[in-house]
């Protein structure tokens, strides 16, 4: 039985998972633990932020700043990367995209000022961004439509697992050895991409047209079929793809914002002392209520993944846009312990969920030949709006308040559920 022939429903809940070949799983577990690793380097940041204030002097707009140099940093690795994974491989793409991220946290731990950091942030992104646009499209190639959304959102929920294990290590390392302790262990998922180097393989799709480019050029062949040549990016602009790239692009950068917005700066707020804002719970503490948080976030990524599978991918989005655009602002505006552990989950699942839905959407809207790049500019571009959102609520906290500062964050939200009124739906298209 063939892999694009197996129902949803086959052996059970994961049944997808179970009859899957060898090969499609592997691809799977790579791309997870790429973005595990990558939300475990990346928001030790945001974990530690308070201390790093503290000791280098910063203030708000300047740590808020460095958050946005990131998520630059993070755009045009998802450009660089994208444009490497459909040139030289998707696993090839994705063992540099962890290499960098993983050296350059460690070498944040380094920093002495706030241009030492500002330095090592910005390559460390270009990691960031790159893991994401070769993860999605090994696991967009590997799994047939009908098991992709549940694939996609087991990769995407292991961001949820990554930010949990950053926390868990603050909690830890912080309070001991202090934050530069905890960037040094940020070295520590370059050694997975020694397992992805031998044992990850490229999928079918980018397989037949590396081997039918190599063939074309080994023969003298003239001019290859258009299903075959390399095309560029900026094939995504033309014709009846430009409205839906543009869409697609400006939904998915107010998504990132609020994501942002809220992420960046929830441990701060939870940690700073109430004459900087915030409500000034101990590190141990703040680190409980984020772990606790991503039990709500890896749910929701889950979660999506199943529920799109019997209901409309476009009306579940659209949900869950809506539950983080009203939830968001109600967390800024607590300050009990108690209730922030009740309702942070729940901001959580349905501040993140929607993401596992991005990688299908663009994977079923581009050929394979252009796939990568297109899914790098589409999630990337989106960075760099972004960009914008940790220096904005933090600059917000400073002279509002976070409780206004989340509420600009949350309108992020309700911005990008209305944008899906000029998204298509491509729910269930199988790929060339």
């Amino acid at each position: 039985m063939s892999l694009a022939s197996l129902a949803p429903s086959d052996a059970g809940l994961m049944g997808w998972w179970r009859v899957a070949p060898s090969q499609a799983r592997r691809a799977l577990v790579a791309a997870s633990m790429g973005w595990a690793l990558d939300a475990f380097d990346v928001m030790l940041f945001s974990l530690t932020l308070s201390a790093v204030i503290a000791e280098l002097g910063l203030t708000k707009a300047q740590a808020g700043a460095l958050g946005s140099i990131t998520l630059l940093g993070g755009a045009a690795g998802g450009l660089f990367f994208g444009w490497v994974a459909d040139r030289y491989g998707r696993t090839r793409s994705m063992i540099a995209s962890v290499l960098l991220y993983s050296v350059f946290t460690a070498a944040c731990g380094l920093s002495n000022t706030f241009w030492q950091f500002a330095f090592f942030r910005a390559l460390l992104g270009l990691g960031m961004g790159g893991e994401w646009a070769s993860g999605a499209a090994l696991v967009s190639e590997s799994w047939p439509a009908k098991s992709r959304g549940r694939a996609l959102a087991f990769m995407q929920s292991a961001w949820a697992i990554g930010f949990a294990a950053a926390a868990t290590v603050v909690g830890f390392v912080l309070p001991t050895y202090g934050w530069r302790a905890v960037f040094f262990i940020g070295i520590l998922p370059a050694f997975f991409t020694l397992w992805v180097r031998r044992s990850v393989e490229e999928p079918d799709a980018w397989k037949s047209l590396h081997a039918a480019r190599l063939d074309a050029k080994r023969t003298g062949a003239a001019k290859l079929p258009d299903a075959q040549r390399m095309h560029s990016v900026f094939d995504i602009f033309r014709g009846a793809m430009f409205k839906r790239t543009a869409a697609v692009t400006f939904m998915n950068a107010c998504t990132l914002f609020g994501w942002w917005g809220m992420n960046g700066w929830i441990p701060a707020y939870l940690s700073l002392p109430a004459t900087q804002g915030g409500i000034g719970l101990s590190t141990a503490t703040m680190s409980k209520l984020v772990v606790f948080m991503q039990l709500g976030m890896w749910l929701g990524y889950v979660s999506f993944g199943y529920i799109t599978d019997v209901m409309s991918r476009k009306k579940v989005y659209v949900v869950y846009l809506l539950g983080a655009s009203l939830l968001l602002p109600l967390y800024g505006s607590l300050s009990n312990p108690l209730l922030l552990l009740l309702l942070g989950p729940f901001v959580a699942f349905f501040g993140t969920g929607f993401f596992s839905g991005f990688g299908a959407v663009t994977a079923e809207m581009y050929p394979t030949q252009i796939r990568a790049s297109a899914q790098g500019f589409t999630y990337n571009i989106g960075r760099i709006a972004s960009a914008a959102a940790p220096f904005t609520v933090g600059s917000l906290a400073t002279s509002r308040g976070f409780q206004t500062a989340f509420a600009v964050a949350g309108s992020a939200y309700l911005l990008a559920a209305l944008t899906w009124s000029v998204i298509p739906n491509t729910q269930g298209k199988e790929l060339e």
